[in-house]
């Protein structure tokens, strides 16, 4: 086989790691109903089983990154699918609500080994032009898996039961990563060898330069603005607030996530044509994203409960956006840093949209607790209401990181006189494109 079709077989294999991953990940939020009846959850309760996985998630991605940089994402993608798998299958078993979070932690351990090891072997395997559109396609592919939980598995949970729902989960987890350990390879046959495993001493001192390098930082606050508000809707309240906050039916509110996975598909690709066609750019793509965003939610939250179901349609269609605008932080990561600290920049990005996500999903089950008339909370559509406003906190600070960090790559980049050689290389690919445009290379004579 071809170095050209080798690769798209081991991304093919990477991205059905990835997407069961994400339906691991998502099968709670479509289950949180169920899981109140079944471990008798109160609605702060039924948050923390998602925030403890999230933070799980967001406090591992900083050493997954420098574990990716060390070991490579073979290794990673394989110990992540069995993880996933077994916490999959222990939650499946649990009758208690300790085992049930102790299932959880699993899944967010094995999800965090997951989607980083995936994009660096995209990386590796694809040329440099391609990148951010195979980065945005793998992010919103892998949303797929959201459909898996939302009709599948919310057809075995209300057919056979919780039981055969969650061991069917762990049992295509464990088929995933039999996969990856067949097909999936690190980089292509003769490419350079990474270079040596860095000592503790080294893996520090990238650490803060990562950090110290305000692409990094601009691409953690674009992904923390981006994605929590999607993040929070699919993990855990989205089916909750339309079903108990709207109104709407179980069938009707899975038919809105499996919209909001197909629109995020669509706005992908071009998003990664985007970001690849104008890398200078970027910054103002994402800065649109969270405040369209911001705008679509104020609109809902403005009617009285049940809003028109046209308006919860375009919400949900909005909020779409987010995943594909915070695979742009990743791309920052990687133009603004050197191959060997890639996964290290990663990581830290990573850490910003999960981050926000854990901390809105604890604060909306915090203020389900105790919103609502009289205080008393519940699942009602006041409550709701009142909830999801804490979103907006989140929304000015990644605002005011987005527009600093901004300002200080810029800066950097001008006191510099140079562009960082990843940026450059990017910049150098539209160009060449834009020429090949012009003189009609390919299908079309020169004119």
């Amino acid at each position: 086989m071809d170095v050209q079709r080798r690769r798209w077989v081991v991304w093919s294999v990477g991205l059905f790691a990835y997407l069961i991953g994400v339906m691991h990940r998502t099968s709670f939020g479509v289950a949180g109903l169920d899981a109140a009846d079944r471990f008798g959850a109160a609605p702060a309760a039924l948050s923390g089983f998602v925030v403890l996985q999230l933070l799980v998630y967001a406090s591992l991605q900083v050493p997954v990154g420098v574990l990716l940089d060390r070991y490579g994402a073979r290794r990673l993608v394989i110990a992540g699918a069995l993880t996933m798998a077994a916490g999959q299958a222990l939650l499946a078993l649990a009758t208690s609500l300790p085992l049930a979070i102790a299932a959880r932690v699993f899944v967010g351990v094995g999800d965090a080994l997951t989607f980083i090891s995936v994009l660096s072997v995209v990386t590796a395997w694809f040329p440099a032009r391609q990148v951010p559109l195979m980065t945005q396609l793998t992010g919103l592919l892998g949303q797929l898996g959201q459909v898996l939980s939302a009709v599948p598995l919310v057809a075995l949970l209300h057919g056979p039961g919780w039981t055969p729902a969650f061991l069917s989960a762990a049992g295509i987890g464990i088929f995933a990563g039999a996969a990856v350990a067949a097909v999936f390879r690190n980089r292509p046959s003769g490419a350079p060898a990474p270079p040596p495993a860095p000592s503790p001493r080294e893996i520090l001192d990238g650490l803060r330069l990562s950090w110290s390098e305000p692409g990094t930082r601009l691409g953690l606050f674009t992904h923390m603005g981006t994605q929590f508000s999607g993040m929070v809707f699919a993990l855990l309240w989205g089916v909750p607030y339309l079903v108990a906050g709207q109104g709407m039916s179980s069938g009707a509110a899975s038919a809105l996530l499996t919209l909001f996975v197909a629109a995020g598909v669509v706005a992908g690709p071009l998003f990664g044509e985007f970001t690849a066609r104008h890398p200078m750019r970027r910054s103002w793509l994402v800065i649109a994203v969270i405040a369209v965003t911001a705008a679509c939610w104020t609109a809902v939250l403005a009617i009285p409960p049940p809003a028109p179901r046209w308006l919860l349609v375009v919400l949900v269609v909005v909020l779409a956006l987010g995943p594909p605008g915070s695979m742009i932080g990743f791309d920052y990561a990687r133009t603004f840093n050197p191959g060997h600290r890639q996964g290290t920049a990663v990581g830290i990005v990573n850490v910003g949209g999960f981050t926000a996500s854990l901390l809105v999903t604890l604060a909306i089950g915090v203020l389900l607790g105790i919103a609502g008339p009289g205080g008393a909370g519940g699942y009602t559509p006041e409550a709701f209401r009142v909830a999801w406003t804490i979103q907006y906190v989140v929304w000015a600070i990644a605002l005011v990181g987005v527009i600093v960090a901004r300002r200080r790559a810029r800066r950097k980049m001008a006191e510099e006189g140079t562009v960082v050689p990843p940026l450059r290389e990017a910049l150098a690919a539209r160009r060449r494109a834009r020429r090949d445009d012009r003189t009609g290379t390919g299908s079309r004579p020169p004119r």
